[in-house]
């Protein structure tokens, strides 16, 4: 995986996410942190766009994402633009991070709350197998 990243860092946007149904209904402001990681050496000496990805189409991915769909959890939230990123994209890995600035915590006081997910183009996915003993 390469070193090289591009990042986009405090993107806002409004969306319907949250486990409660106020959230679900009234909606709120999430920050998404994006960063993308691909070898960066072509666009680096052609300074040509098409050797590279276009910032601006990684935001839109982010901005469709959290503005277009509803996710109870943020976890679900992040995976959804990291898959996204790396369907539509030739990158080697993402990640993104989505903070909650207004977290529904009775008398609760910090910054945000927020998760960050991490994900490799061309990684398999790990098969959870459940023995179930009770037959």
């Amino acid at each position: 995986m390469s070193r090289d990243s591009i990042q986009l860092n405090g993107m806002t946007f409004y969306g319907y996410h949250g486990v409660s149904a106020a959230e679900q209904e009234l909606g709120q402001r999430f920050v998404v942190d994006l960063e993308v990681y691909k070898d960066l050496n072509l666009p680096g000496q052609t300074d040509n766009l098409d050797d590279t990805v276009n910032y601006t189409n990684l935001y839109k991915v982010a901005k469709e994402i959290v503005e277009d769909s509803r996710h109870k959890l943020l976890e679900s939230l992040a995976a959804s633009i990291t898959e996204r990123v790396l369907q539509k994209f030739s990158v080697d890995a993402v990640k993104a991070t989505v903070k909650k600035p207004s977290v529904p915590i009775k008398g609760s006081v910090m910054d945000h709350a927020g998760v960050t997910i991490f994900r490799e183009q061309n990684r398999p996915s790990k098969t959870v197998i459940i023995d179930d003993h009770t037959k």
